[in-house]
C-alpha cells in the first residue's frame, strides 16, 4: 500500500515539475526576407562551427574528424538561392573545402538543400550575442549545431546551447575543439 501511494505521488511531482519546467522556445529566424524571397542580410558573412547536439552520438559523427570549420554565406544568383563555402580543418590537420546551395521556399521555414532532398534546414536565434542555432533533419537523423561570428564565443553560450538541446531530448554533445588554426576559406 505504502509504495503504490509513493509511486502516485512521485508521479504528480513529475507531472507538476514537467508543467512548470518548459523548454525555453528560441525564435525561429524568418529563413525569407521582407519581401519572402531573400536571405536576411544581417546572417551572411562568416560563421564558425561551434557545437553540435543530437540524440544520438552516431548523428554528430561526421563531425568527430574535425578540429574546426570555418563558413561563409553569401546571397545566390537568384534571390531564393543562399551559397555555402566552408573549410574543415581536421584533427590530423588537413584542410578539407566544401560548397553547398540552399534554397529558400517561399510559404517554408525550411532551407532545402541541392542534391540533398531529404535534407531540411531551419535556423533559430541564438541569446549568445553574434550567435546562430540550426536545426538539420534527414533521413535518420535530427541534430542542432550553434555557429558564432567568433571561433571562441563566451563559454556561457555553449552552455546555455547545450541545456537548451538536452531540453530537445538531445542526449549526444560535441564540442568543436578548435585548437588548430582556420583553414582560409577559398574565394573562387
Amino acid at each position: 500500500m505504502f509504495r503504490r501511494i509513493w509511486a502516485a505521488l512521485l508521479y504528480l511531482c513529475g507531472i507538476l515539475l514537467n508543467s512548470v519546467y518548459q523548454c525555453p522556445e528560441h525564435p525561429q529566424l524568418a529563413a525569407l526576407g521582407a519581401d519572402e524571397k531573400e536571405f536576411p542580410e544581417p546572417h551572411l558573412g562568416q560563421w564558425y562551427f561551434i557545437a553540435g547536439a543530437a540524440a544520438t552520438k552516431e548523428e554528430l559523427a561526421t563531425f568527430e574528424s574535425v578540429d574546426n570549420i570555418v563558413f561563409d554565406m553569401a546571397a545566390g544568383s537568384t534571390p531564393a538561392r543562399l551559397q555555402l563555402s566552408a573549410t574543415i580543418r581536421t584533427k590530423n590537420g588537413f584542410c578539407v573545402p566544401r560548397k553547398w546551395i540552399y534554397h529558400l521556399t517561399e510559404g517554408s521555414k525550411d532551407l532545402s538543400t541541392e542534391g540533398r532532398p531529404d535534407m531540411k534546414t531551419e535556423l533559430f536565434a541564438s541569446s549568445c550575442p553574434g550567435g546562430i542555432m540550426l536545426k538539420e533533419r534527414g533521413q535518420g537523423y535530427q541534430r542542432f549545431l550553434l555557429y558564432n561570428r567568433s571561433p571562441h564565443p563566451p563559454e556561457k553560450c555553449v552552455e546555455e546551447f547545450r541545456s537548451l538541446t538536452s531540453c530537445l531530448d538531445s542526449g549526444a554533445f560535441l564540442l568543436i575543439p578548435r585548437n588548430q588554426e582556420a583553414c582560409e576559406l577559398s574565394s573562387d
